[in-house]
């Protein structure tokens, strides 16, 4: 099943997909680069319709320490919740390489309808009139 015939396709007819939500820290790093933004474009290179990433005023983890954007408790460590959307076997494919990337946080997965995914036509580049 494709979302949309490619990712840069228009739009599609209803079709079942893959919800995948990933909540990290917003101080966790992959070779020194925040993580959310290493999964965003591993995501990307892997193909993947999109991703979204949220940063949260407030929460708490595993450790139940909680971490806030109040200017009482200034936090350096923001929950972060990343959101992918997909076809069950292209987000299957990207679960391993998501798996060995977060080393603290959580992964859940969720059966989706996708109701509409579609975009503005990709503009030309270059001196194209």
């Amino acid at each position: 099943m494709k979302i949309v015939g490619d990712v840069h396709g228009a739009s599609a007819a209803r079709n079942s997909g893959k919800h995948l939500s990933i909540f990290i820290g917003e101080s966790d790093r992959w070779h020194g680069k925040p993580l959310h933004m290493a999964i965003v474009e591993r995501a990307r290179q892997e193909g993947l319709a999109g991703a979204t990433v949220t940063r949260g005023i407030e929460g708490f983890g595993a450790n139940s320490r909680i971490h806030t954007a109040s200017i009482l408790r200034l936090s350096e460590d923001l929950p972060i919740k990343i959101e992918i959307i997909d076809s069950a076997e292209r987000i299957a494919r990207f679960l391993p390489t998501l798996e060995a990337m977060v080393t603290e946080g959580l992964i859940t997965l969720q059966d989706c309808e996708i109701i509409k995914y579609a975009h503005a036509p990709l503009q030309q580049t270059g001196n194209t009139p």
